[in-house]
């Protein structure tokens, strides 16, 4: 397997609340609560690990809350890449509704100064050399300029390591000018970036063809319930998952992106890593929490996942 970084430069404390209708302005009910440290790069690294991969974690962590981070870390056996910085690790509440609809308010984390980032890039300098790929995900923390997440995308490059980039909004327009190995946008997130509509196959298939042409190698478009698209040169798949119970919606992205990583990497047939990839998000919206719990569901989606070559590959 592969030795794999993943970075989370604005991670989360996740409080997960599962109530049957949200009814703003009233009290509402919970039926459950459940408090994960996340992040997309640490919700992907639980994956990764799942798989068997030797995964690395690195970012900005608040000193202020650091308990339930470092016993992820250590719970999953992680090589701990991460800085230590004044302050909390922002929270974020998740509403989640009987019938899969998520509510999210994102807490804001803390500041994070020039000293602390340019520790971050020693750190990697000495650690990232010899790992196969980075998986850098999530947003930008108070503090990150886009200019500076550019240059840290160059930096990884440097090292010799393949870029996998997950973000949104300016985080990932200034990634996308280092051509990362593989982005993930969503379809929002890919039209808002380029200033495009990208709702039809062949508005997804341009916007592609404009991120290949600029140096970016796999692009995979996720379209929730409708599914994923993966374009490279000469090639356009379309995935389109089985119907599930959706219990939470949150990390389904990050599985689809540990999925991927996955395939690719260990050299597998393209059908084969986005089937699998589809299936492990699939999974991912069955479940609260990150990571492959069940090996054999897994199997069963896999199997369930309808995938179809589009014929005019993008050149």
């Amino acid at each position: 397997m592969a030795k794999i970084l993943t970075l989370t430069l604005n991670p989360a404390l996740d409080i997960t609340v599962s109530l049957d209708t949200l009814r703003p302005g009233l009290v509402n009910r919970a039926h459950e609560q459940q408090t994960h440290a996340a992040g997309k790069g640490l919700n992907v690294a639980q994956v990764l690990a799942d798989l068997g991969h030797s995964v690395t974690v690195g970012g900005f962590l608040g000193q202020g809350n650091l308990q339930p981070f470092e016993a992820l870390i250590e719970q999953r056996g992680f090589v701990d890449c991460f800085v230590r910085v004044p302050g909390e690790t922002r929270s974020n509440l998740k509403l989640v509704e009987a019938d899969g609809r998520v509510t999210d308010i994102n807490g804001q984390g803390p500041q994070v100064d020039d000293a602390a980032c340019a520790a971050l890039l020693r750190r990697l300098q000495a650690m990232a050399p010899g790992h196969d790929a980075v998986v850098v995900a999530g947003s930008l923390p108070r503090g990150i300029s886009p200019e500076w997440f550019r240059l840290l995308l160059e930096q990884l490059k440097a090292l010799g390591l393949k870029v996998a980039l997950d973000s949104s909004g300016e985080a990932l327009r200034a990634g996308l000018q280092s051509a990362p190995w593989l982005v993930k946008p969503n379809t929002e997130e890919l039209g808002e970036v380029l200033g495009l509509t990208v709702s039809s196959d062949a508005e997804q298939r341009a916007a592609a063809e404009r991120l290949l042409a600029s140096g970016v190698e796999h692009v995979v478009v996720s379209a929730g319930e409708q599914g994923v698209s993966w374009f490279a040169a000469g090639q356009a798949l379309h995935a389109r998952p089985p119907q599930v119970r959706v219990a939470s919606t949150v990390g389904a992205g990050d599985s689809l992106v540990a999925g991927m990583v996955h395939g690719l990497l260990l050299g597998e047939p393209a059908a084969q890593t986005l089937r699998r990839a589809t299936a492990i998000a699939a999974l991912a919206v069955t479940q609260v929490g990150f990571g492959i719990a069940d090996p054999h569901h897994l199997a069963r989606l896999q199997g369930a996942v309808q995938l179809t070559e589009q014929q005019e590959g993008c050149r």
